[in-house]
């Protein structure tokens, strides 16, 4: 079956995040956020996915053989791409924004470029802020062995021609320090003075050339300091169960005699590092030559998220404050007017504070007995984990489902799971072969003689802190059997009993894939008949065989299926007899796109359901995850709205080969999420004037 590796559709990805900050049309210091993006995202992939290949690479030959990719292929394709980007990265930055940044008024300098009196300043600078905080080691025969720490830019320095005599074994050494960005309150240092315009600009260090400056005072004894950087990226232990599962699993397992615990996935280093350099954190470090990538002079752009704008609105994304919702009201209970109707949430155009203050009021309402929730992502100063403390201080039930093994959020989440418990909640640890990545809260509340149930489905994350940046959708709902079904999924993490009756939710890993596989097969059916059928997916990631093969089916029975992947597409989409009735696009903008949307014609009843579930093997086999229907006509058309822009978007959109999308002569530019914020900005002034 013809598929595109998951390796090389991701780094196809970050090649569209790249041409964002390649944009003329993108504000400056956007574009430079986008940088900062895209070297974050690569980070992330060396730590999981290339140190994931390089173990298949290291598995005996007859398991290796047993995989469907072949991995030390891919991994030489991975390599030369990520080669080709960073060039590319490279050059962006250098010849596009630092120019642009200038022309603006901005201008960011390196140790050579300041003024004697600029230099004068660095170096009273260096020893008021920076000096203190440094922390020196030398890379001698007393050193035995040198630990780097994950994602942590160290500055190195090669010392020689001492003042004064020295022994031959000092008259050339080789020192390392961690750059103390954390510490010191960020990677940039702005110097004083400047109008903000090209003749009069603002300026600005990074904090490495302020050390650069204050290397001579801090090693007085020697006349030359040679000054260069390194980033270590680790292996983010990544289990080996998210890739590959059954007798597979086992043969792996056991042809690995020791696993390759935070071990090192990347090294940069400066080109212009000296060779004596490189080999001593070679020899002290024991990392490997394949391990070497040669990067740039300064590394972690990723700090870029943290640079000055100096209040340049000018230079930024105009704002979008957050929109009031429609039907929701803005003060006072949320629990009766959920009872009333369904309500939809739309981030992070809309607020989801709706969220936590549901949570609150749920906490110090006397007539609500339970409330359970999944914790995928927890931010670090969670209004919603809060919110739960204060239901359990009030007597309330808690039932916390707390997923441990969320990747790089690890220490947010047992930091809040630790509270709940010690605060005397139910707290769920998904067990080791499963994550829960499903978003699922439910309050039970006695009403009268019954008890009620009030539901919230999203696809996205109970985090305030990305509920900013990431575009997604979440639904109130009081439906009884829609809570019913939430109810059994959290029974099932109580008791290990699995979810019998769903006549509306689709659940991992019990029933998603074989409904969402009957959905699709009824749409090819459809089309053989010569009846209308499409399909519309919008999500992360496609990357399941098994789904990918369905599609290719349905595509050659008819059905029209469109295709809104962000991130991972290894479907081949315009393929002349495998799926010429498949199309595939992209859409990259100041939001990150998060939410999945399923949307199937069904013979002219169309069934749209939101999730927490991209199509990828892990996802529908070992995994919770929901899938949960707009029942409701008026927020089927209002999903469906905001999906057809998005269709629509020849602003921001690419297609399968990254080529930009643009509108067709005599048709109209539509950049999706400016016209996403606008009709919602429409609806909620229509629902207030009704109000009135």
């Amino acid at each position: 079956m013809k598929t595109l590796p998951r390796d090389l559709s991701w780094l196809r990805f970050n090649a569209r995040v790249l041409q964002e900050a390649q944009s003329p049309e993108v504000p400056l210091l956007e574009r430079l956020k986008f940088l900062a993006i895209f070297s974050s995202n690569l980070d992330e992939f060396f730590k999981v996915r290339v140190a994931t290949l390089r173990r298949l690479v290291k598995l005996k030959k007859k398991t290796r053989t047993q995989l469907q990719a072949r991995p030390k292929r891919v991994l030489a394709e991975v390599l030369a791409e990520v080669q080709r980007q960073q060039e590319e990265f490279g050059r962006t930055f250098r010849e596009q924004v630092l120019p642009a940044l200038s022309a603006a008024g901005i201008r960011l300098l390196s140790a050579e470029d300041l003024t004697e009196a600029q230099r004068e300043w660095t170096q009273q600078y260096f020893e008021q802020n920076v000096r203190d905080l440094l922390s020196p080691v030398v890379l001698d025969d007393t050193l035995h062995q040198l630990f780097l720490k994950d994602q942590a830019v160290y500055l190195t320095f090669l010392l020689a021609k001492p003042v004064a005599k020295a022994k031959k074994a000092d008259s050339e050494r080789v020192v390392l320090m961690e750059l103390p960005t954390k510490r010191h309150g960020g990677r940039f240092v702005a110097l004083p003075g400047g109008a903000g315009t090209p003749d009069s600009p603002h300026e600005v260090l990074f904090l490495d050339d302020v050390v650069r400056v204050g290397a001579a005072s801090l090693f007085s004894t020697y006349k030359q300091v040679t000054v260069n950087a390194i980033k270590l990226s680790r292996d983010a232990e990544l289990d080996i169960e998210e890739e590959v599962s059954g007798d597979l699993l086992v043969k792996i397992r056991s042809s690995l005699a020791k696993r390759a615990t935070g071990y090192p996935a990347r090294l940069l280093f400066d080109p212009d590092m000296p060779k004596e350099v490189l080999r001593a954190i070679k020899q002290k470090t024991g990392i490997a030559d394949e391990e070497l990538v040669e990067g740039s002079r300064y590394h972690n752009f990723r700090d870029f998220f943290g640079f000055p704008n100096f209040g340049r609105q000018d230079l930024l994304n105009p704002e979008w404050p957050e929109l009031p919702h429609p039907t929701l009201p803005r003060t006072g209970p949320l629990l009766p007017a959920i009872a009333q109707r369904d309500h939809l949430l739309h981030l992070p155009f809309q607020a989801f504070d709706a969220v936590p203050r549901l949570l609150r009021e749920a906490a110090n309402d006397p007539k609500v007995s339970a409330i359970s929730i999944t914790l995928y992502r927890v931010a670090p100063k969670s209004a919603v984990a809060k919110a739960l403390l204060k239901a359990v201080k009030n007597g309330k039930q808690v039932t916390a489902v707390v997923e441990l093994k969320a990747r790089f959020d690890e220490e947010s989440n047992m930091h809040w799971a630790e509270k709940l418990q010690r605060a005397g909640a139910h707290v769920i640890f998904t067990p080791a072969e499963l994550k829960c990545h499903a978003k699922l809260l439910l309050i039970t509340r006695r009403e009268g003689d019954a008890s009620h149930r009030y539901a919230y489905l999203s696809t996205g994350n109970f985090n305030e802190a990305t509920a900013g940046l990431y575009a997604d959708h979440g639904l109130f709902t009081a439906n009884a059997e829609i809570g019913a079904e939430v109810d059994q999924v959290f029974r099932y993490f109580q008791s290990g009993t699995a979810p019998t009756h769903l006549q509306h939710l689709l659940v991992a890993p019990f029933t998603l894939r074989a409904q969402l596989l009957k959905l699709i097969a009824a749409e090819a059916a459809r089309a053989r008949k010569g009846k209308e059928a499409y399909i519309i997916l919008k999500m992360n990631a496609l990357e399941d065989p098994g789904m990918i093969a369905a599609l290719y089916e349905a595509s050659q029975a008819g059905v029209r299926i469109e295709l809104l992947i962000r991130g991972i597409g290894c479907l081949l989409p315009g393929q002349p007899g495998l799926s010429e009735n498949i199309s595939q696009r992209g859409l990259v903008d100041r939001y990150l796109e998060h939410a999945r949307i399923y949307v199937f014609a069904n013979g002219g009843a169309e069934k749209v359901y939101l999730s927490s579930a991209d199509w990828m093997t892990r996802n529908l086999d070992r995994r919770v995850e929901a899938a949960f229907p707009l029942l409701d006509e008026a927020m089927r058309a209002q999903v469906r709205h905001l999906l057809d822009l998005e269709r629509a978007d020849n602003e921001k959109a690419r297609d399968f080969d990254n080529n930009l999308l643009h509108s067709a002569e005599g048709e109209p530019p539509v950049r999706a999420q400016a016209a996403e914020y606008q009709y919602l900005k429409k609806l909620a002034g229509r629902k207030r004037t009704k109000a009135k």
